[in-house]
């Protein structure tokens, strides 16, 4: 099975039990230092947007304009009836084309560590071209080098990630200025770890 393939199908069939159980509060803190930079009424787009909280209600209750896409149909759906205000498609974020949105700052949670490592700068260089000069990016990232497959919620998942200071070079390398790093704790129940999570500023 293509790693694509897996991640959505396995997202498909725990759609339910990841959105009853995924925490609402630890990507507030987050979230909060973002639309304090952000002016009235953003465009903001969510890769991985899951089943849109709690990262998309909180945007939508900020007067943002929220557009979410993710791999899997059910999250779509999902986040569809959660969030009505916002707009949601399926698609995957590895296909996204140069200029393919035009939004304020983009968001992701959880979703990158997903996609094939080697196609991290490509995503990151295409999320690029839908800002504006100064634009925000807010992003989780992988908190080692390691790709490979893993229960998760009792689906086989795929995982690809780098270790924390190459998502930091990579972010700067694709034309991103940091504002800060911090450390997002997992955010299933019983989870003890972290992922480091990036806020950065489009540069010239």
């Amino acid at each position: 099975m293509r790693a694509s393939e897996r991640v959505r199908a396995g997202y498909n069939r725990i759609a339910q039990d990841y959105a009853r159980h995924r925490d609402q509060t630890t990507s507030l803190p987050f979230l909060e230092r973002l639309s304090e930079r952000l002016p009235a009424r953003s465009r903001v787009l969510d890769l991985g947007c899951g089943a849109g909280r709690p990262v998309d209600a909180f945007l939508v209750e900020r007067g943002h304009q929220v557009i979410g896409i993710d791999i899997s149909e059910a999250m779509i759906a999902l986040a569809r009836r959660n969030i009505p205000q916002a707009s949601f498609h399926r698609r995957d974020m590895a296909g996204l084309q140069p200029g393919d949105y035009q939004v304020d700052a983009v968001v992701s949670f959880y979703a990158l560590i997903h996609v094939d490592r080697r196609l991290h700068r490509r995503i990151l260089t295409t999320a690029r071209s839908f800002l504006p000069p100064d634009g925000l990016i807010l992003v989780t990232m992988g908190r080692s080098d390691w790709e490979g497959v893993e229960d998760f919620l009792g689906v086989d998942m795929g995982f690809s990630h780098f270790d924390a200071a190459t998502n930091r070079a990579l972010i700067e390398d694709c034309g991103f200025s940091l504002l800060f790093e911090d450390r997002h704790p997992d955010n299933l129940p019983g989870a003890t770890g972290s992922h480091p999570v990036f806020l950065a500023r489009k540069t010239a």
